[in-house]
């Protein structure tokens, strides 16, 4: 089968995680630092806290920011559960803006008139998280400008993104947000294996993340209520989590990012040859905010449906039946029966729902072959024929 998506090992890769597992640490020693430091270094970000999943890193985002019950969390229907999910992880209330029909991110103009409404009925959200839907970043420079306004934090999720540019900057550098997140899943731009990153300016807001990440446990004597009973003495502080990576993932992560530009670079040359051997189907091709550069997680197209004969679980079983593993990114949050069962329902976001009625994600990953690539076109136009 032709994947929607798949990790790129090389034996440089291997070869740094034998390396770690012939050395004395498995687990908290240097490689997560390397890892966070080769972060930083890509980003400008002034921190980078590596955690063993982006959901992990969305939730002790959450906790640093204050985020708790009475609070409200808004974020897009169209993404992973886990950017809203790490809101009820903190007793948090729920809540989405639509998304826009073009770029698939959160509307900034329905974001504005959401807030307007939310400040009239005293339910305006503590934090905002944006995501980077396909690798294309939101228009963060209007919705800080916005939030701001409101006294509203931002958690950019950015799972989708690592490697893309918004306005000239890298996507991370958290020159529009509070928290940036990044996702190291085995389908992502990079990988190791299960991991994300929190990434930070703030020197309060990392301290904080660090200490959720740990347990909450500390040996900064200044941060502990009584001297120290020797140099074993450690102190919990807060109530923490197990939210630690691993040296074995960091010496991935490390290995992968290396290669970082390059897998962004074929992707973006596998993006451009869709666009070329789609044009003249009745498909909508993923559109680029003008000063951004896409991380191209994904190649998500839209079925122009009055067009064609078929219906979307059509042609989606059709490129199945010939072992093309397409997907759908993603089915939206508020249509999820636990979030149902808050009372969200179906016409709540129109724009949502149409683009999740009419969206397939063709298979993008940086080893694609022209020949897979060409085999998933040849077996769409015969599934997209016009009525």
């Amino acid at each position: 089968m032709i994947p929607y998506g798949r990790q790129d090992i090389s034996d440089a890769d291997i070869e740094a995680v034998i390396d770690v597992l012939k050395s004395n640490f498995l687990t908290q020693g240097p490689k997560v630092p390397e890892f966070e430091k080769a972060l930083t270094s890509i980003t400008g970000a002034k921190h980078a806290l590596a955690m063993n999943s982006a959901t992990s890193a969305l939730h002790a985002a959450c906790l640093a920011l204050g985020l708790g019950k009475g609070d409200i969390l808004w974020t897009t229907p169209v993404t992973f559960v886990a950017s809203a999910n790490a809101g009820l992880y903190c007793g948090a209330k729920i809540d989405f803006v639509d998304i826009d029909p073009d770029t698939y991110n959160i509307c900034p103009k329905k974001l504005e008139k959401e807030l307007i409404k939310a400040q009239i009925n005293g339910t305006l959200p503590k934090i905002l998280v944006p995501v980077h839907l396909c690798g294309q970043s939101c228009d963060m420079r209007a919705i800080r400008d916005l939030c701001m306004g409101y006294g509203v934090k931002i958690i950019e999720d950015a799972s989708h993104a690592i490697g893309g540019s918004y306005l000239g900057g890298p996507i991370g550098n958290c020159a529009y947000s509070d928290i940036t997140i990044f996702s190291f899943h085995p389908v992502k731009i990079i990988t190791t294996g299960e991991g994300g990153a929190a990434l930070t300016n703030d020197d309060q807001l990392a301290d904080k993340m660090a200490l959720y990440r740990g347990h909450g446990i500390t040996r900064d004597k200044n941060m502990m209520t009584e001297p120290l009973h020797g140099p074993w003495y450690y102190q919990q502080v807060e109530l923490g989590y197990n939210y630690r990576m691993t040296d074995i993932q960091a010496a991935l992560g490390v290995s992968q990012i290396g290669r970082l530009s390059e897998f962004v670079s074929k992707r973006h040359q596998i993006a451009r040859r869709y666009d070329r051997l789609l044009d003249g189907l009745p498909v909508v091709i993923p559109s680029q905010l003008d000063d951004t550069y896409s991380g191209l997680h994904l190649y998500v197209i839209r079925l122009k449906l009055d067009y064609i004969l078929r219906s979307h679980k059509e042609v989606f079983e059709g490129l199945r039946e010939y072992d093309i593993g397409v997907n759908v990114h993603y089915i939206p949050v508020h249509l999820q029966p636990y979030y149902a069962a808050m009372g969200f329902k179906k016409g709540d976001f129109p724009e949502s729902e149409k683009y999740y009625s009419e969206a397939i994600s063709l298979p993008m990953y940086s080893a694609l072959s022209e020949k897979d690539q060409d085999k998933v076109v040849e077996v769409l136009r015969s599934l997209v024929s016009p009525k």
